[in-house]
């Protein structure tokens, strides 16, 4: 892979269709769409051309036909694009032609790929993108558009320009010592430094909001055999998910299911009864429910209301956990369960089940950070921002002035990290692997 080929492919939905489009993009776009369709268009305007083979002069297609010289494009190159009739055949009839010509398939990512390296988008943004395309929900879609439009890049570009120039007074301080320059500059840079440092820790003190808002939120459902979480789950869902028996320890497994609340994807997993074991098979059941309840961003703690509360369930009644007395319709729910008042619902009748769907969703929205602006949304980068905090703490508290020179520094390749400005090129594959082919 080069950036020196010129690379196209198909940027609509494989497949029978109306329309599909090629997309075309590198330094000999202009030659093999002139080759193709007799001559360019005027930029940026759609023209009806008839497509030819090269060599027999066969007509492909009628199609329309759009020029974008770079750098105004989405790659920064020359790029253009053939609006088709969406048979499969034409497709790959035009697809066999441009590789006659000298193009090659793109690799998934490649275009936005290139986008970056010809500074058109940041890393961030080009994450954005990725978001964008897998974005389920209106909630997905909204922070991915932020984040390709630049929020995380203005954000972090802000802290990266804020350093750039902590450091070069403190270089200034270390090398024009013996000139006429303000005295406290070393202090100035330190100062700075913590003030940057705090910004960051609060930035990354958000409960991975973004993180859980892209990726979605996992609720587990957790209670006693026979305590209605089957029930609960197939409520909640709306069809037979789960299968409910009167027969205790019926759900050996976790069976999941996939909502949408408050724009959140959410996976909502009912698991084995907490009880002691009867065999091997429940035994394993029941250690996948207690690792799914610690691994869950929220646990729905479900009792029956006909039954006194049971100590296995009672010791997962924490802060943040949700409290359901199922089985209203058979007895009147406690005032209290293990110091919490609960939710009394029916799974069965759907009393309560109004109240419960409205506080899941509240708790989803908040967990997930909905409508919250420029929220870091993976790992990476987390763990740049981490690194880079850690080394400005050091460059606030360095003993001298040199060691908080090289400290800021640090920081600023971490932070140059997340936008693409320095030391990318570890990262680069870790961006892009994940694109869709023509994005």
């Amino acid at each position: 892979m080069t950036a020196t080929d010129t690379i196209f492919a198909l940027a609509s939905g494989a497949g029978r269709a109306a329309v599909a489009v090629l997309r075309l993009s590198g330094p000999r776009s202009a030659d093999i769409l002139a080759t193709l369709a007799g001559r360019l268009p005027q930029p940026r305007m759609a023209s009806l051309r008839r497509l030819r083979a090269p060599g027999s002069g066969e007509q492909l297609d009628q199609a329309l036909v759009l020029w974008f010289p770079g750098p105004a494009s989405y790659t920064g190159e020359d790029c253009g694009e053939l609006h088709l009739h969406g048979g499969p055949a034409v497709v790959t009839a035009v697809g066999t032609a441009l590789a006659a010509l000298g193009a090659r398939p793109a690799e998934p990512g490649e275009f936005t790929r290139r986008a970056f390296l010809n500074a058109r988008m940041d890393l961030t943004a080009a994450e954005g993108v990725a978001d964008l395309i897998d974005a389920e929900t209106d909630a997905q879609r909204r922070q991915a558009l932020r984040q390709a439009d630049g929020a995380l890049a203005a954000l972090y570009g802000g802290w990266a320009d804020r350093l750039t120039k902590l450091l070069a007074h403190q270089e200034a301080a270390i090398e024009f010592a013996e000139d006429d320059l303000p005295t406290d500059l070393g202090n100035r840079a330190r100062e700075g430094a913590a003030r940057l440092g705090a910004e960051i820790a609060v930035h990354l003190a958000d409960g991975g909001r973004g993180e859980r808002l892209r990726d979605g939120l996992m609720v587990a459902i957790l209670g006693a055999p026979n305590a209605g979480k089957s029930s609960l789950l197939n409520a909640l869902a709306g069809r037979e998910a789960a299968i409910v028996s009167a027969r205790a320890g019926t759900t050996r497994d976790v069976v999941e299911v996939r909502l949408i609340l408050a724009g959140v994807p959410v996976t909502l997993a009912d698991t084995a009864g907490l009880r002691e074991a009867a065999d091997e098979i429940e035994e394993e059941g029941i250690r996948r429910a207690r690792r799914k309840a610690k691994e869950a961003d929220l646990v729905l703690t479900v009792f029956a209301a006909d039954v006194p509360p049971d100590e296995g369930t009672l010791a997962w009644v924490r802060p943040g956990a949700m409290v359901l007395a199922n089985k209203a319709d058979l007895a009147p729910a406690p005032a209290m369960i293990g110091g919490v008042v609960p939710l009394a619902i029916s799974a069965r009748s759907g009393e309560g089940l109004d109240t419960l769907r409205a506080s899941l969703a509240e708790a989803a929205a908040r967990l997930a950070g909905v409508g919250d602006a420029a929220l870091l949304t993976r790992p990476r980068h987390r763990a740049a921002l981490t690194e880079a905090a850690a080394w400005l703490t050091e460059a606030a508290a360095a003993p001298l002035p040199e060691l908080t020179s090289e400290a800021l520094r640090a920081a600023l390749r971490a932070l140059g990290r997340l936008t693409g400005r320095v030391g990318v090129e570890e990262v680069l594959d870790v961006v892009f692997r994940d694109f869709c082919i023509g994005k």
